[in-house]
């Protein structure tokens, strides 16, 4: 019996219309989780907004705004360790010696020393110290990054309340309160100097050969390194830099408390962390950024607001917190690619 090439069934057609199917499957969710911080940002302040009016308020909008600053601050060197794929621990440890450092070389009630802005400068620059520390450790000693900032992170503990004498100390240089209580254009000079801040971030992740670096280094170390970067040197430069975030974001608070004390960057670790990994940004690194980040601080703010304008319990308002990391780091990793899960 002779076959015609009617009788033929077509062998190819099958995959050659399958996937295609796959790969618009595959863009669609990537864009899922591009988008997706934005859109739960306006559907929050959608929701706040109709359970409690007041939340769009000029007022409490200036409130949310400032609540803002010093987390945006510190998430944007968060931001930068963990696009390479590391994380640091020491965020807390690096607030509390730059609160330290501007407190007690600025006018106060401890001694006599008068610095002004040039007590500013010396605490970021300190922090920047503990994170180029920090930088020095983990690539010299070969350990993991968050056991390196773990120990710079007790060191910065231990030093400034050794410095303070275990108490708190004020902060009575009217240059520097003017950063929490000056206004210009209607906001904070804090929340000015948190978005310049953020500027900072953004050009150096877009527009400098560092930032392009710190991205290759998080989407694969080899290949970055067959590609001529030094991994050590990247890694280095990015934890200097994430401290001297950290530098800026311990002279806001200070400023904003108006006072010093070692416990002074409690709790704001796992704010940054938090914001970081909702706003988008993949704890595997290589992936999101800034601007990421900068949607996951006000998602952590503006529902920390809403949580307190509807009258919840703070314990409530942790549960919610860490329900809310683990839903953004699940749904922020490609599961389907991950063989193993450590």
């Amino acid at each position: 019996m002779t076959t015609t090439q009617a009788d033929v069934p077509p062998l190819h057609h099958g995959p050659a219309i399958a996937a295609p199917r796959r790969r618009r499957l595959h863009i669609s969710r990537a864009s899922l989780r591009a988008y997706a911080p934005a859109v739960v940002l306006l559907a929050l302040c959608l929701l706040v907004t109709l359970a409690n009016p007041s939340f769009i308020e000029t007022r409490n909008l200036i409130r949310v705004a400032n609540a803002a600053a010093v987390p945006l601050t510190l998430a944007m060197g968060t931001t930068f360790i963990i696009l390479i794929g590391s994380i640091d621990l020491s965020a807390e440890g690096a607030v509390a010696v730059a609160a330290m450092v501007v407190v007690l070389l600025a006018k106060n009630d401890l001694n006599g020393m008068d610095l002004g802005w040039g007590a500013a400068l010396l605490a970021v620059c300190a922090a920047g110290l503990m994170g180029l520390i920090s930088g020095l450790v983990q690539t010299g000693l070969r350990i993991p990054s968050f056991m390196a900032t773990l120990g710079t992170w007790f060191i910065g503990l231990g030093l400034a309340t050794y410095m303070l004498g275990g108490s708190a100390v004020r902060l009575m240089d009217p240059r520097l309160r003017f950063l929490a209580l000056g206004r210009f254009g209607g906001l904070p000079v804090a929340v000015w100097v948190a978005l310049a801040a953020f500027a900072v971030a953004a050009v150096i992740q877009t527009q400098t050969r560092l930032g392009r670096h710190i991205l290759a280094l998080g989407g694969g170390e080899d290949l970055a390194e067959y590609s001529g970067i030094s991994p050590a040197r990247v890694r280095i430069l990015a934890f200097t830099l994430a401290g001297l975030f950290y530098g800026v974001a311990g002279v806001l608070a200070a400023t904003q408390l108006g006072q010093s004390n070692a416990v002074i960057g409690d709790g704001r670790l796992f704010a940054a962390i938090t914001a970081v990994v909702v706003g988008g940004t993949a704890l595997t690194g290589g992936e999101g950024g800034v601007f990421n980040t900068l949607i996951g601080v006000l998602i952590v703010t503006v529902l920390s607001n809403g949580m307190v304008l509807l009258g919840i319990s703070p314990y409530v308002q942790q549960t919610v917190q860490g329900l809310m990391i683990i839903a953004a780091v699940a749904l922020s990793l490609d599961r389907l690619r991950l063989k193993i899960v450590k």
